[in-house]
């Protein structure tokens, strides 16, 4: 129970990989604070961690909104006392809905104010209360491998997603001297769904021979954010079956 004494703040954390990695977190004994825009999901999250044994509080939060970030992150400290580990996790992908030449710029924005925009204002929040805490704190930023190959019109998610991987470099030499580590995960096909309903081959394309799960993710975090592992800063940790490096030849 290292994580007993900590506060996490997980955005996004109403579903999918936010939601398993708040989880994670409260079952090691952390305070966790679920900051996410959807308010019947967040609540529930919070709820289901509460009566599984954890400690979980629900916080309204839409990361496009730097007002909105920064009364979470007041919350969560006044709430718990400090902020210790902060999983940036919230995003949007709606832009994927337009073609390159239909993309417009207030789709363009939201998507990057949501994802890229989002994550630095919530980190350099967060970080104004962990440079204060004698053990500093811990960052993960969640990109994707998006951020590294595409698939057609996908160019406001790719580049917002690129924008974190390269944000989580420049973070963890600016915070490095206040003890606070930031890193990045990349995840590639994790299944949020029924995975009872995948295909084979979807789990066979894969060299790890099957589709990933949110809570492949949240291990990650855990092993990121651990205060032995405060060695481990500015890297980007892809996790996605090794499908990208895996070569594919069109037939």
């Amino acid at each position: 129970m290292i994580y007993a004494d900590k506060t996490v703040i997980v955005t996004g954390a109403g579903h999918g990989i936010g939601r398993a990695v708040a989880a994670a977190y409260a079952a090691e004994g952390a305070k966790v604070v679920i900051a996410e825009v959807n308010e019947e999901a967040g609540r529930k999250a919070a709820e289901e961690i509460s009566r599984d044994g954890g400690t979980a509080e629900f916080v309204h939060c839409d990361v496009s909104d730097e007002e909105q970030i920064i009364r979470m992150v007041k919350f969560a400290a006044e709430r718990f006392g400090h902020v210790d580990i902060l999983i940036n996790n919230a995003g949007v992908a709606n832009a994927h809905t337009a073609g390159f030449y239909e993309l417009t710029a207030d789709a363009w924005d939201q998507v990057m104010n949501t994802n890229a925009r989002g994550m630095f204002l919530t980190t350099r929040e967060a970080a104004k209360l962990m440079r204060g805490n004698p053990h500093g704190g811990a960052v993960i930023n969640i990109s994707s491998t998006r951020a590294y190959m595409s698939e057609p019109d996908t160019e406001a998610y790719a580049a917002s997603k690129g924008a974190i991987a390269a944000l989580t470099h420049a973070m963890a030499v600016t915070l490095g001297p206040d003890k606070i580590t930031v890193n990045c995960i990349s995840p590639g096909w994790i299944e949020t769904g029924d995975y009872g309903q995948l295909r084979e081959i979807d789990h066979k394309q894969h060299p790890s021979r099957r589709v990933g799960k949110p809570e492949d993710i949240a291990r990650a975090c855990l092993y990121l954010t651990a205060p032995g592992n405060d060695f481990v800063t500015g890297s980007q940790l892809v996790i996605d079956g090794g499908m990208t490096r895996k070569m594919i030849y069109e037939p």
